[in-house]
């Protein structure tokens, strides 16, 4: 069987045997390494997705996958019945590269958002004393948390929506970027906590006014309000600065990590606050058999000593600059806006004889640049923060290129 004929069918099992969840570009990745992947055919792509920002430090970073094999060789799970020899190192280790008194370890984005919310409720009721069963949390419309019955019943997305109803109560969305509607809303006693990304990446990478963070956070502060910054996708270096919110040095109340907390070799997410927020939950009161496993702690750590090493922060604070300079020089009638902040960027696509962003995307593909569309019209672009700037420029070229041949 030849490759074309094997990627064919490898499309054709997952079509067959998995959930249609996902759309994918018609592309079968078999290897990966710093910026580049290769299909199936052998052919060499750079990756400007990231794995939605996974793999900030570069696909199999050989520091990471030696942490990786060398723990996995020894001790993988114990659950958080015992202790480990790895685990607390590595809250050590967390909590001082970002400074705050503790964190709470899971596995998925969406469970540190999970968490976040539970954190911010229990502190409501404990320390702000809202009455029973009336916390409230302020969200944002456009807003991407995640997929979990309680993160979609603050999505304002119907197709991550729809169908999936009763909501959980307790939720109120207002515009995103929108002080004076946050104002408004925090007039309520019982709101706990206010939830948002410093920029709304799914949304398209919708970056807000100077100084909105800010303002948010310093309104948060005067209500005796939680503010949660959501920095999934957007921490661990990927705008320019370790986290999105230090562009505004704002600290967050709550602060949500995953993605790039494990360069993309095993699903780690985290949740840090201070002890007054922390503290809040007690034994038995929540948890996760795989949070915090010592094959996890010793993964974190060797992935965020490559960010502080490679000075991934500043690469991207750089590099992103000279990538935005070379996509507004494209002369296109398809290029709507160019927008972003350090190496999370996008371009909107404007649809001419039916050509959208996903073909677009189609054509990036055919040139050697791999990327994807989110809302049908915005193309994400988000290269591994190890890129170099003779690749960023090389990227720009294939976008112009491509553009062209649609």
């Amino acid at each position: 069987m030849n490759n074309t004929k094997k990627a064919s069918r490898l499309i054709k099992l997952e079509s067959d045997y998995g959930a249609h969840n996902y759309h994918p570009l018609p592309v079968v990745i078999a290897k990966g390494k710093g910026v580049y992947l290769w299909d199936i055919n052998g052919k060499k792509h750079l990756d400007f997705l990231s794995a939605y920002s996974a793999v900030n430090q570069g696909h199999c970073h050989p520091d990471i996958v030696k942490a990786m094999t060398k723990q996995a060789k020894k001790l993988a799970l114990t659950s958080r019945a015992f202790y480990n020899d790895s685990l607390g190192e590595y809250e050590n280790y967390i909590t001082d590269y970002f400074g705050y008194d503790k964190i709470l370890p899971m596995n998925t984005g969406a469970e540190a958002v999970e968490t976040a919310m539970k954190l911010c409720r229990k502190w409501g009721y404990k320390k702000k004393k809202i009455p029973e069963d009336k916390a409230k949390i302020i969200a944002c419309e456009g807003n991407f948390h995640g997929r979990t019955i309680s993160i979609i019943s603050m999505s304002s997305d119907p197709d991550a929506r729809n169908d999936y109803g009763p909501y959980t109560p307790g939720i109120e969305l207002i515009p995103y970027n929108n002080i004076p509607a946050l104002a408004k809303a925090l007039e309520d006693s019982n709101v706990a906590g206010f939830l948002a990304e410093p920029i709304q990446g799914e949304a398209g990478v919708i970056v807000p006014d100077k100084g909105y963070l800010r303002a948010a956070a310093e309104l948060c502060s005067n209500a005796n309000v939680l503010f949660m910054a959501d920095e999934v996708q957007t921490g661990i270096a990927r705008t320019g600065k370790l986290l999105a919110c230090d562009h505004e040095k704002v600290r967050a109340d709550v602060l949500i990590l995953g993605k790039a907390l494990s360069g993309g070799m095993y699903p780690i997410s985290a949740v840090l606050a201070d002890d007054e927020v922390m503290l809040c939950i007690k034994p038995n009161e929540h948890g996760s058999t795989f949070g915090g496993n010592p094959l996890a702690a010793r993964i974190a750590i060797a992935a965020l000593e490559v960010v502080r090493k490679e000075k991934l922060a500043q690469k991207a604070n750089t590099l992103g600059d000279i990538f935005r300079k070379e996509l507004k020089k494209i002369k296109s009638p398809r290029i709507q806006e160019i927008r972003g902040k350090g190496l999370l960027n996008a371009i909107v696509i404007k649809p001419i004889k039916g050509k959208t962003a996903w073909h677009v995307c189609l054509a990036l593909r055919e040139n050697g640049l791999l990327a994807k569309p989110t809302h049908e019209h915005i193309i994400r672009l988000a290269p591994p923060l190890v890129i170099t700037k003779k690749q960023i420029l090389k990227a720009a070229k294939i976008i112009r290129k491509s553009l062209k041949d649609i």
